[in-house]
């Protein structure tokens, strides 16, 4: 054979290799994966903006690693649980009522546009707006003495929730209620509890009005201690005290650390019960 023949013959080869691949290619149509790298990569990025609006109980007093109380704890309970990246920022300030919360909320841009773009909402309210009722009250307080202010205080609220969802009309809200933390050294003071009762009872009403807004019960969680201790007795010389183990040491009023992950276990147990209501991750 000759040295001509084999370089034809070679070359006949590969233009025939080549056209089989180009038919091939062409014939048999290529799979359509599910998943892609980007897809798998938008599964594990989800990324939740969780807003914290409230008073002290939002801005964490009685934490003493000054991280933000229940915030902090909730953010990584939903990313361990739902493998979310949360995004959380507090707008929680000590002393606040109701109608300072409103106040702000209509006056500041930054919450404005943080709640514009959020997934997510805590509200912490209603415990100053009782204590102001006691000052006002102190020499003639009743359980009647609350009747009116709570009637307010559910205006102040609804007002709330809508402006919260001015510019986010589905924004999920998780309102939590207030506690009664005077009955284990002042438990002369009979009544509170049925105060305190009654506050949240107002709270859930309203709450009960809009879809995707939910009353988050801490009262019992906490009035009671860790583990449901109702109290340690504390006693100094002829001095004895009974102490409530999930509050803070500082004033025995606002929750410690502990406290502050019942809080957020409480939420969280809510949000377990009521997630795919509005959400379907």
């Amino acid at each position: 054979m000759s040295k001509k023949s084999v370089i034809t013959g070679l070359a006949f080869f590969l233009v025939s290799l080549v056209l089989s691949i180009v038919l091939f290619n062409l014939l048999i149509p290529k799979s359509d994966p599910k998943l892609t790298k980007a897809d798998f990569l938008k599964q594990t990025t989800r990324t939740l903006n969780y807003v914290a609006i409230g008073d002290s109980l939002t801005q964490g007093v009685g934490d003493t690693t000054d991280q933000g109380g229940f915030v902090p704890i909730l953010a990584q309970a939903l990313e361990s649980k739902y493998g979310y990246t949360v995004h959380s920022e507090n707008y929680g300030i000590s002393g606040n009522t109701s109608t300072q919360i409103l106040s702000r909320m209509k006056k500041q841009t930054k919450i404005q546009t943080a709640l514009k773009k959020a997934d997510l909402m805590t509200l912490t309210v209603g415990g100053n707006d009782v204590m102001a009722v006691i000052r006002k009250n102190l020499t003639k307080l009743s359980v009647n003495s609350f009747k009116e202010p709570a009637k307010a205080y559910q205006k102040r609220l609804r007002s709330i929730i809508e402006v919260a969802r001015q510019d986010n009309s589905t924004l999920p809200i998780y309102v939590l209620g207030i506690y009664n933390p005077f009955y284990l050294n002042f438990p002369d003071m009979t009544q509170m509890q049925e105060v305190i009762d009654n506050w949240n009872t107002a709270t859930e009403e309203v709450v009960k009005e809009y879809q995707n807004v939910y009353f988050v019960p801490i009262n019992d969680a906490l009035y009671k201690g860790i583990d449901g201790k109702e109290g340690i007795v504390q006693t100094s010389g002829t001095q004895t005290n009974v102490l409530n183990d999930a509050l803070f040491e500082g004033d025995h009023f606002h929750p410690n650390n502990i406290g502050y992950q019942i809080m957020s276990d409480q939420v969280m147990e809510k949000i377990s019960e009521t997630k795919d209501s509005w959400t379907k991750d």
